[in-house]
């Protein structure tokens, strides 16, 4: 098994929603906290607590700036308050603590009040060497510097190519803030904590309309979104719905995360993680993230589990005994039921009943053997096997349906080495075969050969 992380970009990704879907993944908080400590930055302390979002229970991770470095990035009125009216609020993101945040509409003076104009709204302004700096004087991993450096180099190019400058001479606004900064490096923190290595990313979904920042007012997707998702190939989905649900952060993070745009047919979860957002909009900014199993090359085709072996040995049982017995026992639940010919004691022949059954019904199996046969013992074992994934269905040939067991069979090189192909294989059942045989007067193997045949190309009934 290969383990890889899903996230689930319902309601679009930002920074924020990263690092608590990814906490609530499992992420080491002691280990966060002490690498976002140690970033030479002053004016933010981190709060993580867990709240409700649309009635779910989700991890909210907040960096909380002081009043000279507060960016109003999480202020509705700020972000959409040149319209009319604002993305309608979801109202679903509760605290279940006592800290009050005042990110949300908490406060209650008016949009003109505290904003104003935009000239007036104070921005940091970083260059990317600025930022690399930051990173390389932080006590970080190898693993976590490296990813963090990613992204800003990421959003750097977007900036650069969405304003018509060069990397080196392009200086971050919203991205070169404290509290940006600080999700950015939470998230490859967090990342690198958790063994990351793959990332399974089908969609980013986005909304439309208009949103204030730095620049001024810009269109959704703004633009260096677009550029982040056009250079990376990521798969984009504009939703019906007013508002920037898909931040340049988390597109950055995404187009350095992302390895795969397909899920896997066939996964185990491991664990599910759920982040929340700070923004109210229709949809509820909500990012789920999960741990995912899934089978190696080759693998995909076969399961494995165990199964119990019931065995006894009977030299006085008739043959219509034993084909009573057998009848018994399937209708009991057994598995399977075989008898092979042995020699016993005394050179006695007799028969070795075998039954293979699940653990639950071994005490009524056992009870079959003991009243229709004259054994005084059963033996019994626990076996591990390997199976084949079966689907059963009906098909249509040119005798009428078909009930078949489809199975996919993995395939080996030349070298006898998993090639992680496999080919489909389909098995007629008995019952169906035998059915056709008495409408038709044909002979078994002559149906069955021509079921066979035309099985490639049936289609299911």
């Amino acid at each position: 098994m290969t383990q890889k992380l899903y996230l689930e970009c319902k309601s679009g990704i930002s920074g924020d929603m990263t690092v608590g879907a990814l906490l609530d993944l499992g992420a080491d908080e002691t280990v966060l906290r002490k690498a976002l400590a140690s970033l030479p930055l002053k004016g933010f302390e981190v709060v993580i607590s867990r709240v409700k979002k649309a009635g779910l229970n989700a991890c909210d991770f907040l960096v909380k700036l002081d009043a000279a470095h507060e960016n109003h990035d999480h202020d509705m009125a700020y972000l959409y308050g040149f319209r009319d009216a604002a993305p309608v609020a979801d109202h679903g993101h509760v605290h279940e603590h006592g800290h009050e945040h005042g990110h949300e509409h908490e406060h209650e003076h008016t949009h003109a009040q505290e904003h104003g104009h935009d000239h007036l709204h104070h921005h940091e302004h970083r260059g990317l060497a600025e930022i690399l700096d930051i990173l390389d004087r932080a006590e970080l991993s190898d693993g976590a510097r490296t990813l963090a450096r990613k992204i800003f180099t990421i959003l750097g190019e977007a900036e650069a190519e969405a304003h018509g400058t060069t990397l080196d001479q392009v200086h971050f606004h919203e991205v070169g803030a404290v509290d940006s900064i600080v999700d950015i490096t939470a998230a490859a923190v967090c990342l690198d904590n958790l063994g990351i290595k793959e990332a399974v990313i089908p969609v980013l979904n986005e909304g439309t309309g208009s949103i204030r920042c730095a620049h001024g007012i810009l269109p959704v997707p703004v633009p260096a979104v677009t550029s982040i998702v056009s250079r990376y190939g990521l798969p984009l989905h504009i939703m019906e719905t007013d508002g920037e649900y898909v931040t340049p952060t988390g597109a950055a993070i995404v187009a350095a995360l992302c390895t795969e745009k397909h899920l896997p047919e066939r996964f185990c979860i491991v664990r599910t993680g759920c982040g929340a957002g700070k923004r109210t909009q229709a949809r509820p900014s909500l990012l789920r993230a999960m741990l995912i199993d899934v089978p190696d090359a080759g693998q995909e085709a076969v399961d494995h589990d165990t199964v119990w072996k019931l065995e006894t040995n009977l030299d006085d049982c008739t043959s219509e005994a034993l084909g009573h017995l057998q009848e018994t026992l399937f209708e009991a639940g057994a598995r399977d039921v075989e008898f092979s010919s042995v020699y016993m004691k005394k050179n006695r022949p007799g028969w070795l009943v075998t039954v293979l059954c699940s653990k639950t019904e071994i005490p009524v199996l056992e009870a079959v053997l003991f009243s229709e046969t004259t054994t005084i013992g059963i033996r019994r074992a626990e076996m591990s096997r390997t199976i084949l994934f079966r689907t059963e269905r009906t098909l249509r040939t040119s005798l009428g349906p078909v009930r078949v067991k489809e199975v996919r069979v993995p395939l080996l090189s030349a070298e006898r080495t998993l090639t992680g192909k496999t080919e489909i294989r389909r098995y007629p059942e008995y019952e169906s075969v035998a059915a056709l045989c008495r409408q038709t007067g044909r002979s078994y193997q002559s149906i069955w050969q021509q079921i066979i045949r035309e099985l490639a190309d049936a289609k299911e009934e």
